[in-house]
């Protein structure tokens, strides 16, 4: 009954209603962040910045025409929670805003993380996001592909293929072109986090000992090394292949080669075909070879609106010859094909080793004119501003929360004050929390809690029948006699408190024995 009652109570304290559902709390912007949006706004905030790029080979058409809105998700899980939604499926998106202050890439590490809800699934298109390379020409309404990024990261998906970006544009110091670094993908398998339509928080940890972490909802997935993690990797070869260098004409590098002194036999047939007719079968009796097996159906007539000139010449339909019915067969017969035993093909000499084989030719190799040493990759282009530059098949792709910085315990405290309002509570705090609204809640935990708490130290107290046999008050179930206590000495008389005496002797069945022994005594003496 107890339990039948604390469920119903535990089912109505926990039933979903719009009063239950989380609301929002709005947070503020660390002050010393490079940058960090909620997009608790009602509308875009002036920073942002609609890219107005137009195409290469029109310059009256916008080359990014999709739509980007801040609204709500569909399914609200912060009643006021609102977020960056790239709107248009199948066009080109592209937004930007300058960061608070340039970010230096210096001894300190960088931080970003942001929030990817991709509400209707992903067919094909990506969410990541782009640190824009800082310079003196930088426009953000002419942010466009082309327009240099020091650092790219977040999630991509097409076909069946499933990938979180880490890419760097690190400069060479010899030629000055800038190549791109490639982060070597997570091992984990990622496709949950495109297609289970909820939100997922991306981080992105940069560190000036040249390591960085990726990490989604607050699992590591993948760690490494800018020096050794990369593809292409950030230091060139020392040595290259000579580009100028040609292999000998001289050079035989066949392994094995036709054996010269090998000739075809005499009795080779090289024309002799793969299969000939089975020269053991003969026709079956009753063939009739004069006969075609189907002929035109006599009944047969042209529709009525049969043209001549307009559809050509009418045939009738072919029906079985009834001429073949009781036949073997009709028509001309052919005798079944079969292997031909003469049949060799073409003969070719059988291959032995090639007595002047010299190996695999490889050019040489010379000093790589464009190699150098960066043990610093870290000390990338500063970044004066973040974008989003995306092509989405599928719509309704939501953004929220985005930070960037240089402090580990500022990036905790934001990620528990945002990410954090979404986690779901342990059993204990939805307890607590559900007496916030339902006060009468604690006489259910005390009467669910408490009342077989106190039924249980009750019934479980340890008494005289089952203390420890090391303790005087031990008594164990047995009907044999027990020993006195030593503290209890025969005759030893105890009063109560209304003055009467106890006895704390033996038992009475041993008072007993001793009275008669007492009596027999007495008898003997009187004798």
């Amino acid at each position: 009954m107890v339990s039948l009652l604390s469920g119903l109570c535990l089912c109505l304290a926990f039933s979903p209603t719009q009063e239950d559902q989380g609301v929002y709390r709005s947070v503020g912007a660390p002050a010393q962040a490079y940058f960090a949006e909620t997009f608790d706004a009602d509308s875009l905030d002036r920073r942002w910045v609609l890219s107005r790029a137009v195409k290469e080979d029109d310059a009256d058409v916008h080359k990014y025409d999709g739509g980007w809105v801040v609204e709500e998700p569909e399914k609200q899980v912060l009643l006021g929670n609102k977020g960056l939604v790239l709107k248009s499926p199948g066009r080109h998106h592209a937004i930007a805003a300058y960061l608070r202050t340039v970010h230096h890439f210096r001894d300190k590490p960088l931080l970003l993380q942001y929030e990817v809800h991709f509400q209707k699934g992903i067919d094909c298109g990506g969410a990541y996001m782009k640190l824009l390379t800082h310079s003196d020409d930088l426009r953000l309404s002419q942010f466009s592909d082309v327009t240099p990024y020091s650092i790219m990261f977040g999630p991509d998906k097409c076909g069946s293929t499933y990938k979180v970006h880490f890419i760097f544009r690190h400069r060479n110091p010899r030629t000055g072109k800038y190549e791109e670094k490639h982060a070597r993908q997570p091992e984990t398998d990622l496709s949950e986090y495109f297609t289970d339509r909820k939100p997922h928080l991306y981080s992105l940890n940069l560190y000036p000992d040249n390591t960085f972490e990726i990490l989604i909802d607050q699992t590591l997935v993948k760690t490494g090394s800018l020096l050794e993690d990369m593809d292409p990797p950030v230091v060139p070869p020392r040595e290259i292949e000579d580009p100028e260098d040609t292999k000998p004409s001289h050079w035989d590098d066949r392994r094995h080669i036709p054996d010269p002194t090998a000739a075809k036999p005499h009795d080779w047939d090289e024309e002799a075909p793969r299969l000939i007719a089975d020269p053991t079968v003969q026709r079956p009796a009753g063939w009739i070879e004069e006969e075609g097996p189907f002929v035109p159906d006599p009944e047969a007539q042209p529709p009525h609106d049969w043209s001549v000139e307009m559809d050509g010449e009418w045939e009738a339909p072919l029906i079985p010859n009834p001429a073949c019915a009781e036949a073997a067969g009709c028509g001309p017969w052919k005798p079944p094909m079969v292997p031909n035993p003469a049949f060799k093909g073409k003969w070719r000499a059988p291959v032995i080793d090639n007595p002047k084989y010299q190996g695999k030719w490889q050019p040489r190799m010379i000093p790589n004119p464009a190699y150098f040493e960066d043990p610093q990759p870290f000390r990338m282009s500063p970044v004066g501003a973040i974008g989003f530059e995306l092509w989405s098949l599928t719509g309704d792709v939501l953004f929220d929360n985005i930070l960037l910085c240089d402090d580990l315990e500022m990036a905790k405290r934001w990620t528990e004050d945002t990410w954090g309002q979404r986690k779901t509570p342990g059993i204990l705090e939805q307890l607590l929390l559900a007496t916030a609204k339902r006060p009468w809640l604690w006489g259910v935990y005390v009467f669910t809690v408490g009342l077989p708490i106190i039924l249980f130290v009750s019934l479980m107290w340890p008494d005289k029948r089952f203390g420890p046999s090391t303790e005087d008050y031990y008594y164990k179930k047995s009907d044999e006699p027990q020993p006195d206590s030593p503290q209890d000495p025969e005759g030893h008389t105890a009063l109560t408190g209304s003055g009467a005496e106890v006895k704390t002797g033996p038992r009475k069945r041993e008072t007993r024995k001793a009275q008669k022994k007492s009596d027999l005594e007495l008898k003997e003496v009187s004798d």
